[in-house]
């Protein structure tokens, strides 16, 4: 499987000729133009993994994606008068679809605690799987879920939800061969390499660096 990091909670996964962006937020510009996608992915609906000014542009441009989104952001989006998306197909969690060759599994159903005042929202963790592939598990804001059978974590480096020793535990818990780091928009170089550095010495999971936005094929 082909991983680009597209900023801060940006994905996108290829696997042969299948093409799935994952939570396009406005924390980045990165994935703005991106075409032939086949799906695009939405964990939850904070703005930082969905942006609801560029969604509507992205669509256009991608014709044939379908949209897949936490069970609560179809209504949400009625609620907000937000511009036409089009058909948004909701994924709860334990449900699960297929787009060409990848099984894409949704698991959890919580955003994290961010303060005992403000209210919890869904959020689905999304694990992708295709025959002959590496299994990425992509899980949103939430260290809740650790799936089995993950081969690279897409691992959120930081959040007002998380603390390290939850970063480090979540690594362990899932314990995937392979990870990089996302959700790292609140982040100056010190601070992410600081995390890199953690998880890779108090974890067996090796997390490389994608930042530079170049394709890295596991």
């Amino acid at each position: 499987m082909r991983i680009t990091h597209l900023g801060h909670a940006a994905v996108l996964a290829e696997s042969g000729d299948v093409r799935i962006l994952i939570d396009p937020g406005n924390f980045s510009e990165d994935w703005h133009g991106l075409t032939d996608l086949d799906a695009i992915l939405v964990t939850h609906i904070h703005p930082d993994h969905v942006d609801p000014d560029q969604l509507p542009l992205l669509l256009a441009a991608n014709p044939g994606a379908g949209l897949y989104t936490e069970p609560g952001i179809p209504a949400a989006v009625t609620a907000q008068e937000l511009p036409d998306l089009g058909a948004i197909t909701a994924l709860p969690a334990g449900e699960s679809v297929t787009v060409g060759s990848v099984t894409i599994a949704a698991v959890g159903g919580q955003h994290a605690e961010i303060h005992r005042d403000i209210p919890r929202i869904g959020n689905v963790g999304l694990v992708l799987r295709a025959e002959g592939e590496p299994t990425l598990f992509h899980p949103g804001d939430s260290y809740a879920t650790a799936p089995a059978g993950v081969d690279v974590l897409a691992l959120p480096a930081y959040g007002p939800w998380a603390a390290m020793k939850e970063t480090i535990d979540f690594t362990r818990a899932v314990g995937a061969r392979h990870g990089f780091p996302i959700h790292d928009g609140l982040l100056n170089d010190r601070g992410r390499g600081l995390v890199l550095n953690r998880v890779n010495a108090m974890t067996d999971t090796a997390v490389v660096d994608l930042r530079d936005g170049v394709p890295h094929q596991f």
